[in-house]
């Protein structure tokens, strides 16, 4: 099957907006992944590595970044998401973010995919309710959703609770990864589905699948991590006549 292009994939989306719109259904919801969906970074990741580079956090095992790279890969990850929003438990909620703006300046700019950007620009002013739904702790990707004009009430991602302005390692509702990224937005809008998602690996499959328009994006090369599970899910798309698109 020959793979549309851009233009053709933007068009195919604004068709369906219209008639999403032309239905008089509730305000229509489009949900993103972040990591290799909206940018050519893992912000979740590379947050991790400055409070790292920067001793920012304290209490953590030796080898901190072997440790949770080990528990990642230990064949459920999501543990790991929860503790990487864990060890900020005690700090206060402003001074994580005031980090994580800070880590996102030391590597502007940003990488952002510019399809996505003017596509979610698109949404929003055709009053789209637009959404990231990712993985990595939602503090560490807030500053990328407002480079994108978005709020940081319009990531969902893994956190824990706060407490009169302090990270607790309560857990904060669902770990957003795979089965737990379409529930999260669910609780978010009050069980309304997305009209549209976009997700880059097999973790996002759920989310696209509970979607009435999907898009696959990829920007791994051989040899890189995320290569498989995009791979992997690209097979997948191809076989439900999915949108594609690979960015690189």
């Amino acid at each position: 099957m020959k793979q549309k292009s851009w233009s053709e994939i933007e068009q195919q989306i604004k068709v369906g907006l219209a008639a999403e719109l032309k239905s008089g259904h509730d305000r229509p919801v489009a949900a993103f992944d972040a990591d290799g969906t909206l940018w050519n970074a893992d912000l979740g990741e590379a947050f991790f590595k400055y409070q790292l580079a920067h001793h920012l956090i304290k209490d953590l095992p030796p080898n901190p970044w072997e440790h949770y790279r080990q528990w990642k890969e230990s064949g459920d990850p999501r543990p790991a998401y929860l503790w990487l929003a864990q060890i900020n438990k005690g700090v206060p909620i402003a001074e994580v973010r005031n980090w994580a703006e800070a880590a996102v300046k030391s590597h502007s700019p940003l990488p952002i995919f510019p399809q996505q950007q003017k596509l979610i620009e698109y949404f929003l002013s055709q009053n789209v309710e637009v959404y990231i739904i990712t993985a990595s702790v939602s503090w560490a990707v807030e500053p990328g959703a407002r480079r994108l004009g978005l709020a940081n009430e319009n990531v969902i991602g893994v956190c824990t609770k706060v407490v009169n302005g302090l990270v607790s390692e309560v857990q904060d509702g669902s770990i957003t990864y795979r089965e737990g990224k379409l529930q999260a937005l669910l609780n978010r809008t009050g069980g309304r589905k997305p009209f549209f998602a976009s997700g880059n690996t097999m973790g996002d499959f759920a989310l696209l699948e509970g979607s009435k328009l999907r898009l696959a994006v990829g920007a791994a090369t051989p040899g890189e991590e995320l290569f498989a599970t995009e791979e992997k899910l690209r097979q997948e798309a191809l076989a439900r006549n999915w949108m594609i698109h690979q960015f690189l």
